[in-house]
């Protein structure tokens, strides 16, 4: 129990409030309360804390988001190499220059949310400030530009789960920065190439560089257009990885790449899967294994190791292919969703789709792809009608 001890100074008497904090036998107190009662109620306010399990040690909440910050950040070095990188930028680049400073004790909701709408929608810049920036397409100059919505969205998810373990550890009472608004994701609508654009931009990636370096380029198109699998799964691929009498591709690793290094690690989900791949690749995809050990990558470099993305927007070999082939603007990755609606319009299910594309559940196909289950919808209604006119009209 907490006690009370009056002692003496200059300025008259004092109380001390002399308790122990929850899981240690050593005592500590606090000293200058000027009248009993006082002293009382604060003493009784830390039994009532510690009974609740709400106690805050007084110390231990003087603690910045700048200390607590780094060290929050190493518990995940587990996560992978893509997902580290995103999220060291993120603390860097917007948590910790207008948090690292503030004590978690008194990291405000209201001041959250400030920074949360200050990240949404940009902080435009006036008078001579403005002067000394250049404009955007727009004309308007900002000393803060807006961020996007998942920019926004990792940036709060680190403050706040710093604060989630300072309530934890008991440097915080309450996590102020939980229920704030945040912006709402807008989905970019998908583009969804045909049979005869994937042929088209196929064969004009046919003829970038040497004919060797075209035809791996060609397979690769194909197989990011008909397998559905991510870029560093395609790259990851081994000889030992390709059944050619079933026609199955075996994902068990995925190069991604970080700064301008391959990490090599398990697929997204951390799940191998069996993906299907149509018959015309297997001699596309046969010519690239030839002479080859089973454990050497099917999609080789120009270095020997992994294929890395193409980089530029105006010169890598895909983006030019794109332009060359006069198809819609898409990026590798949304091949990924080409061979979901080549897929789908084939007559594929939900199931088949999502073990194809990794998904960790078919709901996530569904929320992910609805618009392509559309017709499923138009047949609900045909059937219902249907059904109607035999129970009823045709009574």
């Amino acid at each position: 129990m907490a006690t009370v001890e009056p002692y003496s100074t200059k300025a008259g008497r004092r109380y001390r409030v002399r308790y122990r904090k929850p899981g240690t036998r050593a005592q500590t107190d606090k000293r200058g309360f000027r009248t009993k009662r006082d002293a009382e109620l604060f003493a009784a306010s830390v039994e009532v804390s510690k009974a609740r399990g709400e106690f805050v040690d007084a110390t231990a909440s003087r603690a910045t988001v700048g200390r607590l910050g780094p060290e929050w950040i190493e518990r995940r070095r587990h996560l992978k190499p893509s997902t580290m990188r995103s999220l060291t930028t993120s603390w860097r680049v917007h948590v910790e220059p207008r948090w690292g400073s503030v004590p978690v004790a008194e990291v405000t909701t209201t001041a959250v949310q400030a920074w949360v709408t200050d990240l949404a929608s940009g902080r435009e810049a006036t008078g001579a400030a403005a002067l000394e920036l250049e404009p955007d397409e727009h004309g308007r100059r900002w000393l803060v530009p807006p961020k996007s919505a998942t920019v926004v969205a990792r940036a709060y998810g680190i403050l706040a789960s710093v604060l989630d373990d300072a309530v934890r550890d008991r440097r915080a009472s309450t996590n102020h920065a939980r229920g704030v608004t945040m912006p709402r994701k807008a989905r970019r609508p998908r583009t969804y190439l045909t049979h005869e654009q994937v042929e088209q931009l196929a064969e004009q990636c046919a003829t970038v560089g040497e004919p060797e370096t075209g035809e791996q380029y060609r397979t690769l198109v194909y197989v990011l257009a008909y397998c559905g699998l991510r870029w560093g799964e395609a790259t990851a691929l081994r000889v030992r990885n390709l059944d050619m009498l079933r026609r199955r591709l075996a994902v068990e690793e995925n190069a991604v790449e970080v700064g301008n290094v391959i990490h090599v690690g398990t697929p997204k989900t951390h799940e191998r899967r069996s993906v299907p791949f149509p018959k015309f690749l297997a001699d596309q995809l046969a010519r690239l294994c030839e002479g080859k050990g089973r454990d050497e990558l099917v999609f080789v470099g120009p270095d020997g190791g992994h294929l890395h993305r193409s980089r530029t927007t105006e010169r890598g070999w895909f983006a030019v292919s794109v332009r060359r082939a006069g198809v819609p603007h898409v990026t590798p990755h949304d091949l990924r969703h080409t061979a979901a609606s080549l897929a789908v319009s084939a007559g594929a299910n939900v199931k088949a789709v999502q073990r194809m594309l990794g998904h960790a559940s078919a709901a996530m196909t569904l929320d992910v792809y609805a618009d392509l289950f559309d017709d499923d919808l138009d047949a609900v209604s045909a059937a219902l009608d249907d059904a109607r006119s035999r129970a009823v009209v045709g009574k």
